[in-house]
C-alpha cells in the first residue's frame, strides 16, 4: 500500500502496523557485531507544516531485466542503455529492452568482500565528447586492508580503457564495512565523494583521515584551492564536510545545485543531509541513533550548535536508505518536487516531498515489494529506475 503523512520538518516517527520496517542495512561484516532489534514504534507525530500539492500517484514496476549479481550502481548513457556495477567486479552495459552485456573489460580488481566490490559509476561531464566515465571501488591494499578509490576510464563497446585512480581515501583499513562511495558532479564540474569511516565511529571527527568525510575534487583528482579550510585541525585535502557514518546515496539538487545525502544510522537515526562546505554533521557525538544490542541512545545528544541539523531522520527504526534522486520528470502525477530514496532494510521506495529545502511530507511506495532496493535513478524517459540487491533492474510506472 502507499501510506503518505505529514511530518514536523525534522522528525517522523515510524508506525510499523501501517508503514513500518525493522533491521538494517548492509549486515556488518565483522565477527562480533550485533544486528539491530525491532522494536514497536510510537503513533507518528502530529501533522504540521504545508500541505502536499497533490496525493502522489499510486505505482508499480516494470522488470527491464533480472539475473545481475549485486548490483550496486546505475548510470544513463545517452543512447537510452545503462551502464551497471555489479559489486563482485563487473562492469556491463544494458540495452533499453532489457539485453545485458558481457562484463567490460578493464575493470582494477575489486576488494569483493562484506560491503567492499565494484560500487558507484557516473559520467562525466564531458561524456558526449571523450567517453570518460568516473567509478568507485574497495581498493585492496595488502592483507583484509583496502580503501575506497576513484578512477576514471574511457568506456568503449567491450572494455574501458585508461583506467586512471584520481583519488584514494586515507588511511587503508582493516575489515569490509562503511565504504560510502557515492559520486556526485556538481554545476560547475567539481566531483563530490562520500566516504564511509569504515566502522571507527570516532575517525569520523578527526580531519586527519578521510573517514567518514564528504570530499570535493577536480575530475583528475587535484584539490580546488577553494575548498574549506580547518582552523581547528590539521586537515586532510580535499574535505567539504565530516562527521558521516555510512553515505550511500547521493543527488544534486535540481533547484539549489548543492549536493543532497543520506546516510545510515545504527539502529535509528538514518538521515537526508544537505551537504555545506566545513559542516560537521555530527557523528557519532550527535546522532539520533542507538546502540544495536543495548538499544542505548550513542552520543552526546541529537543537537549542538557546531552540527549542521538533518534535514529528515527515520526512528527508532532505522529503514537503511540508499540510493537517492531527485525526480523531475512528467510521467508520475503528484511527484513533483520530492526527493526518492531506496530503502534496504525498509525494503520500500520512500518518497519525501519537498517545499525548498524542507521535507513537509513522506510517501511510501512498493511496500509489499519485498526488495532491497540499492540504486534510484531517474532515466531519459522520465520514469524513475530502482535496482535492487537480488539482481533486478525496473521501471517505476503509474499503477
Amino acid at each position: 500500500m502507499t501510506c503518505p503523512r505529514l511530518l514536523p520538518p525534522l522528525l517522523m516517527c515510524l508506525a510499523v502496523s501501517a508503514c513500518g520496517g525493522s533491521g538494517s542495512g548492509d549486515p556488518p561484516a565483522q565477527a562480533g557485531a550485533s544486528p539491530p532489534t525491532p522494536v514497536a514504534a510510537p503513533a507518528p507525530a502530529p501533522a504540521t507544516g504545508a500541505p502536499v500539492a497533490a496525493m502522489p500517484a499510486a505505482v508499480t514496476v516494470k522488470q527491464v531485466t533480472a539475473g545481475l549479481s549485486a548490483p550496486w550502481s546505475l548510470a544513463f548513457l545517452p543512447d537510452g542503455s545503462m551502464l551497471v556495477t555489479e559489486r563482485r567486479g563487473s562492469l556491463r552495459r544494458v540495452d533499453p529492452a532489457g539485453q545485458v552485456s558481457a562484463p567490460l573489460g578493464g575493470v582494477p580488481a575489486v576488494y569483493a568482500v562484506g560491503q567492499g566490490g565494484l560500487l558507484d559509476v557516473v559520467l562525466g561531464p564531458g561524456f558526449g565528447a571523450d567517453r570518460t566515465i568516473f567509478f568507485t571501488f574497495s581498493e585492496p591494499d595488502g592483507i583484509d586492508s583496502s580503501r575506497t578509490a576513484v578512477a576514471r576510464a574511457v568506456l568503449g563497446d567491450t572494455a574501458i580503457s585508461d583506467v586512471q585512480v584520481i583519488y584514494r581515501q586515507t588511511p587503508s583499513r582493516p575489515g569490509s564495512i562503511h565504504y560510502g562511495s557515492r559520486l556526485v558532479f556538481d554545476r560547475d564540474g567539481y566531483l563530490f565523494v562520500t566516504l564511509g569511516e569504515r566502522g571507527e565511529q570516532e575517525r569520523a571527527q578527526d580531519l586527519a583521515t578521510t573517514q567518514g568525510k564528504v570530499v570535493r575534487i577536480r575530475p583528475d583528482g587535484s584539490i580546488p584551492p577553494d575548498n574549506p579550510v580547518f582552523p581547528q585541525q590539521a586537515a586532510v585535502p580535499g574535505i567539504w564536510s565530516y562527521g558521516h557514518r555510512n553515505p550511500q546515496g547521493a543527488a544534486l539538487n535540481p533547484a539549489t545545485g548543492v549536493v543532497w545525502l543520506s546516510e545510515h544510522g545504527p539502529r535509528g537515526g538514518d538521515e537526508v543531509n544537505r551537504i555545506l562546505p566545513g559542516r560537521n554533521y555530527g557523528w557519532p557525538r550527535i546522532t539520533h541513533g542507538r546502540d544495536y544490542s543495548s538499544g542505548v541512545p550513542l552520543g552526546e545528544g541529537t543537537t549542538a550548535p557546531d552540527v549542521e541539523p538533518p534535514l529528515h531522520y527515520w526512528v527508532p527504526v532505522s529503514i537503511a536508505p540508499a540510493g537517492i534522486a531527485f525526480y523531475t520528470g512528467d510521467k508520475l502525477p503528484g511527484w513533483e518536487n520530492s526527493l526518492l530514496v531506496g530503502a534496504l532494510a525498509g525494503e520500500v521506495l520512500v518518497q519525501l516531498h519537498l517545499q525548498g529545502d524542507t521535507v513537509v511530507a513522506e510517501t511510501r511506495h512498493l511496500e509489499t515489494f519485498g526488495e532491497r532496493i540499492r540504486d534510484v535513478r531517474q532515466g531519459l524517459d522520465g520514469h524513475p529506475y530502482l535496482l535492487t540487491d537480488s539482481g533486478r533492474l525496473l521501471r517505476v510506472v503509474p499503477r
